[in-house]
């Protein structure tokens, strides 16, 4: 008997041994909370895997089963791969759809296509794909010359921030255990200046930084809960992004409890060294960028963070905390978990440019038209009285501008294309160019242009811009047609006055020629792969334009501060600016006619805390369907600080029928009207009288009601 217990305790103790010997280990172990995954995995860590780690385009560690995830990946307006996805308008065309649900639907999409993508291990820009995507930018347009315009939603934190949060949304997706993608919002903060970009420090006080360059920053992530936030190349009161640790710890961490990871700028930690100069050692700059909260770099932080441990410049515990952010990221999504656990491993390749998405990358484009001007109805143009039409300008056929960070697209269906699709064979539509983008003036190209003019029903110019023009890294120096276009413009009108001026830009162009002369102005933007087929649907009446303008278009530069002039309240947006705009902020035109009636208010008097119920109707009392996006604009008469002109603080795109009304209802938090006061360091309301109001633009106000605030 005895013998049997000493075999049996040996057996026991192998067997124990050996069962521990090919345990899963706990990071590998699904069951169990992320935050003891990621601790067990980094204490099986060596300090130089860690290093590589927060390398964005890490290789991952064999040894330990850590494939590669994270990456460099792009979902601008479609994810940018070696292979051909949905190209979607840029997101300043997803702006003037005023429509956050679209965008949501949009971002679902892309993200759709970028989990296909990492599970088919498809290659991407950089690298494999992986799963954390360098999308959406939510910097602001405030200056009208900024060359990134075509990136962003709008000059206004407020649309800038549901725009944001319903991008994120879409991208992230929802199922509650693990993320679709991994979003990263950029470029934290006051990035809105290319020139010298990588070298600037932005000047900006405590109430213009707190009030207008970070509200939207913060919607997105305690609303939207992005994964990744971007810093920016530049610095802020000296100070460079990367680096500072008010923006990225203080604030990020501290007031908005963001529990993602930060990344710096493709190359932002050298940049330290070589532009900023805050140092002339990139071991120390590594070190500073991750003490102040900055968690992921590129081959930097690969090389320099064993050196900076090493030297007792930084310690351990800092470098396992980044790590522990962006791990945290990696579980979320189930980079580390059998494919059998995650719903989003099962998403197919056949979802690349899938039937729906191409639809909904038109049904984009449409959204976006904005009428900017329709004299005497001159728009739609009736198909029944054509013979003849003419397509002019650099931006009519297949050289229209998509926009950046995306790759070559499968497909691009010109203006040209679109009109020829839309009227058939019985319609001879004719192209000339006239003239370049940017090049001088070619005066037998305008002549062969105005000739196709004269002899045709009516003429429709396809003018704007490129990345030769606006674009990463370049500014614009006006906010001109360039090259020769205004020229060739005034050609073809003289041939014919039945001329339409459809824009293809992403910042705004002061066309006061055009707005002075030719019966009809869309703005298009950059429409997609689609947009020839958008554009075509809109001139000829078969879809009803309802876009809406996200920023302003000014006139000229007269009125309008210097790019390195950051504080807003001397004159930038529809928030500050005096001046008569060429078009508002939030301005669109339709085929229909809208009235607004019955505003009511939940209560006349509120105290500075709670909320009102502002409710009005819309009616479509047109002969078509159209949609009208109706916008909550608000202003306290009396103050003894600057306040803007008025400030959005809600709308809603409605969709109606002829003699349709809609009943709308927009939440208005009485925090909505507060200020940041820079002696409390708080946001304040002020007691006093607010004016709510109602319209179809920022300067096309249809109803006012007064609040009291006690």
């Amino acid at each position: 008997m005895k013998l049997v217990a000493v075999f049996c305790s040996v057996l026991f103790i192998f067997c124990s041994a050996s069962a521990q010997t090919t345990s899963v280990p706990a990071y590998l172990d699904p069951s169990k909370p992320i935050q003891i995954r990621v601790n067990d995995l980094i204490s099986r860590m060596t300090l130089e895997e860690k290093a590589e780690q927060l390398n964005h385009l890490n290789t991952g560690i064999p040894r330990l089963n850590v494939k590669a995830w994270g990456g460099w990946n792009q979902t601008l307006h479609g994810v940018w791969s070696k292979q051909p996805t949905t190209l979607f308008p840029a997101p300043i065309a997803m702006g003037a759809t005023w429509d956050p649900s679209l965008i949501q639907s949009i971002t679902g999409a892309m993200s759709d296509e970028a989990r296909a993508l990492y599970n088919i291990n498809a290659d991407g820009p950089r690298s494999k794909h992986g799963l954390v995507f360098r999308s959406p930018v939510i910097n602001l347009s405030r200056d009208p010359r900024w060359g990134r315009i075509q990136e962003v939603f709008s000059e206004d934190p407020y649309l800038t921030g549901r725009m944001g949060v319903a991008y994120v949304k879409g991208l992230q997706g929802n199922d509650p255990h693990y993320l679709k993608v991994a979003a990263t919002v950029k470029h934290f903060a006051v990035y809105n200046v290319e020139t010298n970009r990588q070298h600037l420090s932005a000047a900006v006080d405590e109430r213009n930084l707190i009030e207008y360059w970070l509200p939207q920053w913060k919607v997105v992530i305690t609303e939207g809960h992005a994964q990744s936030v971007m810093a920016s190349y530049n610095a802020i009161n000296g100070t460079p992004d990367a680096v500072n640790h008010y923006l990225l710890t203080d604030i990020l961490r501290g007031k908005w409890h963001f529990d993602g990871f930060v990344t710096d700028d493709l190359g932002g930690v050298n940049l330290l060294v070589t532009g900023h100069h805050i140092t002339e050692d990139p071991v120390e700059a590594t070190a500073r960028a991750i003490q102040a909260g900055c968690d992921s770099d590129d081959a930097q932080f690969e090389t320099n963070i064993p050196l900076a441990v090493k030297s007792g410049r930084l310690p351990i515990a800092d470098v396992n905390r980044a790590l522990a952010r962006v791990l945290t990221v990696g579980f979320r999504l189930g980079a580390f978990d059998p494919p059998t656990e995650n719903p989003y491993t099962k998403i197919p390749a056949s979802v690349i440019r899938s039937n729906e998405h191409l639809q909904l990358s038109l049904q984009t484009a449409l959204e976006s038209m904005t009428l900017l001007t329709n004299h005497h109805n001159f728009l739609p143009i009736k198909k029944e009285n054509l013979k003849r039409v003419a397509v002019i300008g650099p931006a009519g056929d297949i050289n229209y501008e998509t926009g950046n960070y995306y790759g070559k697209p499968a497909r691009k269906i010109s203006p040209f294309q679109g009109l020829k699709d839309a009227l058939g064979a019985g319609v001879d539509v004719e192209y000339e160019q006239g003239t370049g983008f940017v090049e001088p003036a070619d005066p037998a190209a305008i002549t062969r242009a105005a000739n196709l003019a004269r002899k045709s029903d009516v003429a429709i110019l396809f003018l704007g811009t490129n990345l030769s023009i606006e674009a990463e890294g370049r500014d614009r120096r006006d906010l001109n047609l360039p090259g020769a276009q205004k020229q060739l413009m005034e050609a073809v009108y003289a041939a014919n006055p039945k001329t339409v001026l459809v824009l293809m830009n992403a910042g705004p162009l002061a066309v006061t020629w055009a707005n002075d002369h030719l019966p009809a102005i869309l703005d298009a933007w950059y429409p997609g792969e689609s947009g020839g087929t958008a554009i075509a649907q809109v001139l000829l009446g078969d879809y009803n334009p309802g876009g809406h303008l996200p920023y302003t278009i000014y006139a000229s530069l007269d009125g309008v501060p210097p790019q390195n002039e950051y504080d807003v309240s001397k004159g930038f947006t529809y928030l500050y600016f005096k001046g008569i705009p060429l078009y508002a902020f939030g301005h669109g035109l339709s085929y229909t006619q809208f009235k607004f009636s019955d505003l009511k208010l939940t209560r006349a008097t509120t105290s500075t805390v709670g909320h009102v119920e502002v409710s009005f109707d819309v009616q479509n009392t047109g002969g078509r369907e159209g949609a009208e996006v109706a916008q909550m604009y608000v202003h306290q008469l009396k103050s003894n600080v600057v306040q803007p002109i008025k400030s959005l603080r809600g709308f809603e795109r409605v969709q109606l029928a002829p003699g349709e009304t809609k009943h709308i209802t927009l939440s208005l938090e009485v925090s909505q009207l507060s200020y940041y006061d820079v002696t409390t360091h708080k946001f304040t309301v002020a007691p006093g009288t607010f004016e709510v109001m109602i319209g179809a633009s920022s300067d096309d106000i249809r109803l006012r009601a007064q609040l009291k605030v006690y």
